[in-house]
Formats: structure tokens, C-alpha cells, sequence
């Protein structure tokens, strides 16, 4: 490695809001066994990243302490064992922590190339949400071609990769969100149809469809029951996070009575070799069909890392249609 020994690192100072990301300075990451260094280009900003800044979400054991799931950038270190990546390869990389930096260590096989076409910037936006949604609507989901899908918070990065490659692979999609302009903005994307929440029941939307096949929700709260009200007999529910809370009253009767199923999953605390898995389903899956430009990231916003807090409270207002980047380097 030819770089400083010490990099620019954005910390979180204490549990708070955005204003407790403050610029730190540490030493750089030395790649173990499996692993590879990457120079980062950009690193995606994701709601977890809040969540831990706000002492909610805090990092599994051993993963670095610096928020930040997912980067782009350029392979400047091998760990022992590591034979598909050289040193000067462009990645884009899912991240057990660690992104809001200069140099950020990760598991090799949680690595990928650069689609075709695309630039290093809109590969940041990939890894954390491509990972969750192909693990979550494809592998949990069991999406179908021709099944109806409801997509909660259409406009979010995870919304926005949903809708597309749900689209894509011919599943009839539908999605909430907050404005006529997000509901265009998903209307844009591929869905069928957009549901502005603030005005419109979906649970009365989805009945008149016949019911969703898959729900995806990461609000939770009193979602939960209007989501399985929302279904159609034998449909799946799959849950990612709680905005609204975890906690709420349920009648799991019409769960019996209907062959419902409720399920869901975290990302970040998942082996390594569950990661390498959806990797590699993404490679042969989803990487051809952004190398055509068939799904692309929606980017909303970039920021300096020195601006990491201004990108959380971007990203806090729920105001944004995509992913929000920082510019670390390059």
C-alpha cells in the first residue's frame, strides 16, 4: 500500500442527531485473511447508518464503529487467500461498517465489479440496497412474474430498486409514497400504479386489485395490520425496518385463516458467507440488467464526507426520491 498511514474518517461523537457526526482522522484499515482494502470513491448513506448514529443500531462484533454499509472505489489491498480481485480494480462493495472513510477493509467475496456503463459514483448506491431487496423480495418474497407487488416508501433507495427490478423481472408493482410527485416519480420507475398515502387508503387499493401477493414494508407501527388486511389469501408479508415501531396489536386469525405468511430480516448481522451468496446471485441476476441500463440508481443528493451530517438530516426529512452519496475522494 502506497497511501498515508492515517485517513479522513467521519465518527459518530455520541448517541444524537446528525450534528454528533463530526471529521476524525485513524489509521488505516489493514486487509485480514479474505479481506480487501478499497480507496474509497463514494460511500452510499442509508437510514441503518441513522439508526446507529442515534444508538439504536449498533455495529456486530468486530465491524468497525464508523457508520457508512456501502462504498465504491479502487482495490489498494489483499488479504491472504484472496485471488479474484488485483490491486487497481474498481468495486463497489457491501460494508460491515466503516464507509464514511478514506480506506474502508470488507470480505472479498462481498465485493463486486462495476457494472458496465456505470461510473463509481452511482456504484456506491448499489451494494446495501441491491443486497436487501434481492435477499428480501426475490429470496424471502418469492416474487413471481404477474404477482402483485406493494412496495412501501416507493421513493427510498430501497423503494426505487424495488420497483425496478420487480418490473423487471414482470411482476405487477404498486407503491406508496408521500406527494404526487414521489407517486410520479414511481410511476416513472415502472409501477403500475402509486398510491399517495396522505389521500388514499392502500389497503382499500390493493382489495380492489385483488390483494398483493408480497407486501415489502419498512414502516411498520399500525402498517401491520393493514398490511395483512392488504393481501390476498396466501400472500407474504416480508418486513426490513420499523419507522413507526416494532410493536403493535395483531390478529393472527386472518393470518390462519388465509395461509398468510409474516416474515423478515436485517442485513448487516448476517455470516459472511450469506453475504457472499446474495453477491453472487446479484452478479448473475441483476448485473446484466444494469449493464443495459434496464434498472439504474435513482441518485438523489451528493456530499462532501466532511458534510456526512448535512447528509443525514437530507436524508431525515424524507424529502429526497433515491439514494444520497458521499464524495470521499476521486
Amino acid at each position: 500500500m502506497t497511501q498515508s498511514h492515517t485517513m479522513r474518517v467521519i465518527e459518530i461523537s455520541k448517541p444524537g442527531g446528525p450534528e454528533v457526526l463530526v471529521p476524525a482522522e485513524r489509521a488505516v484499515p489493514v486487509p485480514g485473511a479474505g479481506e480487501i482494502v478499497i480507496r474509497v470513491a463514494y460511500a452510499g448513506v442509508n437510514r441503518p447508518d441513522a439508526l446507529q448514529r442515534a444508538g439504536s443500531y449498533a455495529p456486530p462484533p468486530g465491524a468497525s464503529d464508523l457508520p457508512g454499509l456501502e462504498a465504491s472505489g479502487v482495490v489498494v489491498a489483499l488479504g491472504a487467500g484472496v485471488t479474484r480481485w488485483r490491486i487497481g480494480d474498481e468495486v463497489c462493495a457491501l460494508l460491515p461498517g466503516g464507509g464514511y472513510a478514506e480506506y474502508v477493509a470488507t470480505p472479498a467475496a462481498h465485493a463486486l465489479p462495476v457494472p458496465a456503463g456505470l461510473g463509481l459514483r452511482a456504484a456506491a448506491c448499489l451494494p446495501e440496497t441491491f443486497f436487501t431487496v434481492w435477499t428480501n423480495v426475490f429470496d424471502r418474497g418469492r416474487l413471481q412474474a404477474g404477482e402483485r407487488f406493494l412496495i412501501h416508501g416507493g421513493t427510498s433507495g430501497i423503494g426505487t430498486t424495488a420497483i425496478q427490478l420487480a418490473a423487471a423481472r414482470g411482476a405487477r408493482v404498486f407503491a406508496t409514497a408521500g406527494s404526487d410527485d414521489k407517486c410520479q416519480a414511481c410511476l416513472d420507475l415502472g409501477a403500475e400504479r402509486a398510491i399517495n398515502y396522505r389521500n388514499e387508503d392502500f389497503v382499500a387499493a390493493m382489495r380492489a386489485e385483488g390483494g398483493a401477493d408480497l407486501i415489502l414494508d419498512m414502516v411498520g407501527g399500525d402498517y401491520l395490520p393493514r398490511n395483512v388486511k392488504a393481501l390476498a389469501d396466501d400472500g407474504r408479508l416480508v418486513q426490513i425496518a420499523f419507522l413507526s415501531g416494532p410493536s403493535v396489536e395483531l390478529n393472527f386469525a386472518q393470518v390462519m385463516v388465509r395461509r398468510l405468511t409474516i416474515t423478515g430480516s436485517t442485513l448487516r448481522p448476517r455470516s459472511v458467507a450469506a453475504k457472499a451468496a446474495i453477491a453472487r446471485a446479484l452478479e448473475a441476476e441483476v448485473w446484466p440488467l444494469l449493464a443495459t441500463g434496464r434498472v439504474a440508481p435513482v441518485i438523489d443528493s451528493e456530499f462532501p464526507l466532511d458534510e456526512a451530517a448535512a447528509a443525514h438530516a437530507r436524508l431525515e426529512t424524507s424529502a429526497h426520491i433515491g439514494k444520497i452519496v458521499l464524495k470521499v475522494s476521486g
